[in-house]
């Protein structure tokens, strides 16, 4: 009976293994391009919102696992990631937990060493929802990473919009050519926003507005609305856009001076702990004497 339970313990060990592995396998193939999406999102009417783009085309599985999670919608768009790759990610996380006390079992079995079939499956569950939980938290923790890198780089566009501003360009013209000066992932973004407003014979501002609201960046909102009252109302708002940079780098620094204090104090724990422990170790000679 004993050795049923551990043959069906390895069977849907190995079965979980493989599935793991076709869809990593899947996810690594290179799909043909989803051309109906994008032609869709370049065309769509004024003020309706977007759907960001999947690379392959996914069950309609995926979709409702990834409905049923409630992915953080504005942390995936900042890191560019679908709420079907979201699903995926914590899916395979939670197979490789599960798979895993399940094949240190058959390995200790195959070694002679009995152990009952209860440690492995409640091993197997904590262990999925553990990894799970760790998929989700390293989402939020390179989105947060990414909102800290996004804001400075908001800083520089800010300086940059305001020298094309002072070198008499137009407002649509400089914040194109604002974007245009600098690489990386940001500005990346920043330029294909405005090519989506190009393209849609929208106003770039509330393009960038968009964005912002997307990924939840408002330091990009706040570009978005100074440059709008330049292109209405035709105001001279390169000073408007140099104070607002310097007032987003000092709480940027603020908030970095936080965080460090958050970790400092932090550190202390650790440091008490120590002087008690040097405490012991003075004391204990004294009462052992006794």
């Amino acid at each position: 009976m004993i050795l049923n339970w551990q043959l069906t313990v390895a069977v849907c060990g190995g079965a979980a293994v493989g599935l793991g592995v076709f869809l990593v396998v899947r996810e690594a193939l290179p799909a043909a391009p989803a051309l109906g999406p994008a032609l869709r999102r370049l065309h769509q009417p004024p003020g309706t919102g977007r759907t960001a783009a999947s690379g392959a085309q996914h069950l309609d599985w995926v979709g409702g696992l990834a409905r049923w999670l409630r992915p953080p919608h504005r942390q995936l768009a900042l890191i560019d990631r679908t709420p079907e790759q979201y699903a995926l990610s914590l899916l395979l996380s939670a197979l490789i937990g599960l798979v895993t006390p399940t094949l240190a079992g058959a390995v200790l079995f195959l070694g002679g060493v009995s152990v009952p079939v209860v440690v492995p499956l409640l091993g197997s569950l904590g262990m999925a929802l553990v990894a799970a939980l760790v998929a989700h938290r390293s989402v939020l923790t390179r989105a947060d990473a990414a909102r800290d890198e996004f804001r400075q780089a908001v800083c520089t566009y800010l300086d940059l919009v305001a020298l094309q501003l002072s070198a008499a360009h137009g407002p649509v013209q400089a914040l194109e050519r604002a974007a245009a000066v600098c690489d990386g992932w940001v500005f990346d973004r920043i330029r294909e926003s405005l090519r989506i407003a190009q393209m849609q014979m929208h106003s770039p501002w509330d393009e960038l507005r968009e964005l912002a609201d997307k990924i939840g960046i408002p330091e990009l909102g706040d570009v978005g609305a100074i440059m709008r009252s330049s292109g209405t109302e035709g105001a001279q708002v390169h000073e408007t856009l140099r104070s607002r940079a310097d007032s987003l780098r000092d709480q940027i620094r603020t908030d970095n001076l936080a965080r460090a204090e958050a970790v400092t104090s932090r550190l202390d724990i650790p440091g008490s702990l120590l002087v008690f422990v040097l405490l012991g170790f003075a004391v204990y000679p004294f009462l052992a004497r006794l």
